[in-house]
């Protein structure tokens, strides 16, 4: 029993957990233009548009 265990861990898991990956990056949605503008302008609002804190 152990060493189906052990198998599981070593030889099946690590490919598990890589088509989990692979797959939440290929189901990230990207933002649009208008959504990347909109976070841009709300960030600006958070912090300020003073170029002096730089």
């Amino acid at each position: 029993m152990a060493d189906y265990l052990w198998f599981f861990a070593v030889g099946i898991a690590p490919f598990l957990v890589a088509l989990v990956v692979i797959y939440a990056l290929l189901k990230r949605r990207r933002l649009s233009a208008e959504e990347k503008a909109e976070r841009n302008s709300k960030t600006r609002e958070l912090y300020g548009n003073d170029d002096r804190q730089r």
